[in-house]
């Protein structure tokens, strides 16, 4: 297995603005305050990033894989001016009714990432903003950890007995992984 250290993020709401509308252009990319500088922080203490994303948006005839991969393309060179890097990003283009192994919470995208990477996912972290971020890192056995940005509240009101790390945003979920042993 690879040494490397890697924290895993969902995009919408840990990253940038969500949107129930979906985000469908570069333009409606927005990142959230400090999350591209977490990216950032978390790379300078020798982490590498991927994104482990549902865009059930291409499946419902919203955008296109080319527009997806613009969206990226903004989201990459933003984090790139901020001093950070995103290494990989794994995406479920399916919808939710196509029932498929990778749409979280189910853990494909995670399983996926762990044979390319050849990462152990016992000893790596999802960040999330969703219950379904959280039950597909379980499932997989990655470490789940609950962002308050995004649906991170409403996760919470949900669910308030969740027993795992819970941080206001990306930013303060970084800084607590680079101050761990």
């Amino acid at each position: 297995m690879n040494q490397q250290r890697y924290v895993l993020l969902d995009r919408d709401g840990v990253i940038n603005h969500d949107s129930e509308h979906f985000i469908k252009s570069p333009e409606e990319w927005l990142p959230i305050e400090g999350s591209l500088e977490a990216i950032a922080l978390l790379n300078q203490h020798g982490y590498k990033v991927a994104v482990i994303t549902n865009q059930s948006g291409i499946a419902r005839g919203l955008f296109d894989s080319d527009t997806l991969q613009q969206i990226h393309a903004k989201m990459q060179q933003m984090t790139i001016d901020k001093g950070g890097f995103i290494d990989a990003i794994y995406i479920c283009p399916h919808s939710p009714a196509d029932n498929c192994h990778c749409r979280k919470p189910k853990p494909g995208l995670l399983e996926l990432f762990a044979q390319e990477k050849q990462i152990d996912l016992k000893n790596t972290v999802f960040i999330g903003d969703s219950y379904r971020d959280i039950q597909a890192a379980q499932a997989a056995s990655a470490t789940p950890i609950l962002v308050k940005t995004g649906k991170g509240q409403q996760t919470l009101a949900n669910h308030p007995d969740l027993n795992i790390g819970i941080f206001d945003n990306l930013y303060d979920a970084a800084n607590h992984l680079i101050r761990r042993p």
